[in-house]
């Protein structure tokens, strides 16, 4: 489907997330606690907890060639590869990561997780609660960003993985690799933050609430328990996704794009006619036959909850603890995360001792950019991976 034509006439799924029985595509899955209570950083417990996870390459015998990305809100563990019946949509990063590419899977073994409150394998609100052999819908805890990264630990841990080659990620993804280079700063060795920040802004939260507030006075929400429902809130979790999707690119790129063209002659009505309206219509139409609205709720809070500061004497405090070489991305037209603020993130990590490197991309595409600019951001993210050598190396050389 091209992005000018009508959405699907197929009515939307109660839930697009992935559920066992499905095709499992190229996931692999990894049992964080199942003998005990994974507590959560809201005071919550879940009785099990499962990340689903794909990989490319092969791990080497001294484990030290892993690279973990992290993936965005909407994101999952299909960073790379094509449509299949287990994956609907293409790699989200495939310009980035693949044989030869920026990221090399010929030489690096890399490991991609859905997020702990995500949709597609791991576990999140439409996954089975164990003690009532129903999907925990409403009753899921809020999790926060170092809640996803612990499970990741977990994962690590299972592959047998002590320290992270690179640990690279963008927006919510961006959030995740830079906790994981303070949870865990002797487990990171290079360090990749794209399109982020240290701590969400005033803005980011509101338009965070505009989009959870479309699903949740969606009539079909339930209160969160839908999943047994002829029809799920897939009509504001399309507004959330449309409205979110305008923050996501810049107006000089729906300009560019779309101007003011209008798919049929002018008239005069309410109806749908510009075909930048028709754009969204198509976007809000994809997500909800892949995604969840319950993880889109959770995921979303779990940005806004994000600050790596909170709790440990502040933001350059928390940052002093950071030991992988650095590199902070930025797109000069991202409107949501603009910026200044990954400037702020780089100057931070250079006032806490951290061996930072700025970079910022001039293209008018948006937040998205750092998802389209691979050709813009692959070489500076290649040349710090390739630089930046193992432990063992580091030791050798003294």
């Amino acid at each position: 489907m091209s992005p000018n034509d009508t959405p699907s006439q197929l009515a939307p799924p109660v839930s697009g997330a992935w559920r066992p029985g499905d095709d499992p595509g190229q996931r692999k899955f990894h049992t964080v606690t199942s003998d005990r209570a994974f507590r959560t950083e809201s005071g919550a417990s879940l009785d099990e907890v499962v990340v689903a996870y794909e990989t490319w390459g092969t791990l080497n015998e001294a484990a030290n060639n892993a690279v973990l990305l992290c993936h965005a809100l909407t994101g999952d563990s299909h960073a790379a590869g094509d449509p299949s019946p287990g994956h609907p949509t293409p790699g989200w990063w495939g310009g980035l990561v693949g044989p030869g590419r920026y990221v090399d899977t010929d030489r690096w073994f890399v490991v991609c997780s859905n997020v702990l409150g995500g949709c597609q394998g791991s576990t999140g609100p439409s996954s089975t609660d164990p003690a009532t052999g129903r999907p925990h819908g409403s009753s899921f805890p809020v999790v926060t960003v170092r809640d996803m990264v612990r499970a990741q630990h977990s994962l690590a841990v299972g592959l047998g993985i002590d320290r992270w080659h690179a640990v690279v990620g963008g927006s919510m993804g961006g959030m995740q690799a830079l906790e994981w280079a303070v949870m865990y700063p002797d487990a990171v060795a290079n360090l990749v933050l794209c399109s982020t920040t240290a701590q969400a802004s005033a803005q980011q939260v509101a338009w965070s609430h505009i989009g959870r507030n479309a699903i949740t006075e969606d009539a079909y929400f339930s209160g969160g328990d839908y999943y047994d429902q002829a029809e799920g809130p897939h009509r504001g979790l399309s507004v959330a996704r449309k409205a979110a999707h305008v923050t996501y690119r810049s107006d000089e790129s729906f300009t560019e794009r779309f101007g003011r063209e209008m798919r049929d002659q002018f008239d005069l009505t309410f109806d749908t006619a510009f075909e930048v309206e028709h754009y969204l219509d198509h976007q809000g139409d994809k997500l909800v036959r892949r995604f969840d609205a319950n993880s889109y709720i959770v995921l979303n809070r779990a940005m806004d909850y994000h600050d790596v500061g909170r709790g440990r004497g502040g933001t350059l405090a928390a940052l002093s603890r950071v030991s992988a070489r650095t590199l902070v991305a930025a797109i000069s037209s991202d409107g949501l995360y603009p910026p200044a603020q990954q400037t702020d993130l780089h100057a931070q990590l250079l006032a806490g001792g951290v061996r930072s490197e700025m970079l910022e991309v001039v293209a008018p595409d948006g937040h998205d950019g750092f998802l389209t600019r691979t050709d813009d951001i692959g070489p500076h993210v290649r040349a710090l991976i390739e630089r930046g050598g193992s432990r063992t190396e580091e030791e050798q050389r003294g």
